[in-house]
């Protein structure tokens, strides 16, 4: 299981809304190729589940602390964070009832304000050297404060 933050594609372009003004992924936002990378590495790699970004730890591990304070910050600010400024056209088309015609690619509008990359994400995919160079660093001071200790 990969557990994504908000993801720049192109579903906000064309999914039915009853919002008053044009849909967004609440920020921060991450390119599409973030979502691929994880889902690849998770593939190919013994994780049961994995998170991505930052927003999504705090997320998925806040929940599970806090479940009732989770729910009502949410519902208190994702409302408007769905949203964009713009209001929504009247004649914007929208893929309920049919697809939405052309090939839309993988990114949606949000380029300009889409992270593409994610320090969460390298360091999860990093953990074992990064567990190895934290053991060293921690021998390393324990050696320091012994041999200081002895002097």
């Amino acid at each position: 299981m990969v557990q994504l933050p908000a993801m720049n594609t192109p579903q906000f372009s064309w999914v039915k809304s009853r919002l008053p003004r044009e849909p967004q992924p609440v920020p921060p936002i991450y390119q599409p190729e973030i979502a691929a990378e994880a889902i690849i590495y998770a593939a190919y790699h013994k994780h049961r589940e994995m998170e991505v970004g930052m927003p999504t730890v705090v997320a998925v591990e806040g929940n599970k602390v806090f479940p009732g304070l989770m729910d009502r910050y949410l519902a208190r600010t994702n409302y408007e964070a769905q949203q964009t400024d713009k209001p929504v056209q009247p004649d914007r088309r929208d893929n309920l009832w049919s697809p939405v015609p052309g090939d839309h690619g993988a990114h949606g509008t949000f380029d300009d304000r889409a992270s593409d990359s994610s320090p969460q994400l390298w360091a999860n995919m990093h953990r074992r050297w990064l567990a190895l160079a934290g053991g060293a660093l921690a021998g390393l001071t324990i050696g320091i404060l012994f041999k200081l200790k002895r002097s």
